[in-house]
């Protein structure tokens, strides 16, 4: 089977300069496309969706802080031991982000998003909107340390 390269197909302009755990929800940033690969055309009928599903690239990590095994989220003792997968922390074996971001504007390539927790000149993967219809059914089932840390994540 071939691999197929992933490449940016834009950066997260503004924003956070530092990956700081808490707080999100009051920043906004800009997505911009590269100008190179996409005309506006790409974002067209975007603006009629609230909210995007972002994939992004946490390129900060270095490889020496990749885990692949399991680790007290946050480093906190008093939550479990959690293999990397039960986690969404940014040193995850293929340093890949998602987020699900408000949408304020679509001008030209440039989309302003509030809520993105992606800091600024991150890679941009991708970008879906969010339906209704890609939501999970039924409960949503977490343990009590994932809905702790969350407390004052947004």
């Amino acid at each position: 089977m071939q691999t197929i390269p992933i490449l940016p197909i834009g950066f997260v302009r503004g924003g956070r300069t530092e990956p700081v755990d808490d707080g999100w929800d009051a920043i906004r940033a800009e997505i911009v496309l590269d100008a190179q690969q996409f005309s506006s055309d790409a974002l067209d009928g975007l603006d009629g969706f609230s909210h995007l599903e972002i994939v992004f690239q946490f390129d900060q990590v270095r490889p020496d802080q990749i885990i692949t095994g399991a680790r007290h989220p946050r480093g906190r003792l008093d939550w479990p031991s959690v293999g990397i997968f039960a986690q969404r922390g940014k040193a995850r074996p293929n340093r890949l982000g998602v987020s699900i971001c408000k949408l304020i504007s679509v001008k030209g390539l440039v989309l302003t998003v509030g809520a993105l927790d992606a800091i600024d000149g991150s890679p941009i993967l991708d970008i879906k909107p969010v339906m209704r219809g890609f939501l999970p059914r039924g409960e949503i089932r977490q343990p009590d340390w994932a809905e702790q840390i969350m407390g004052e994540y947004w």
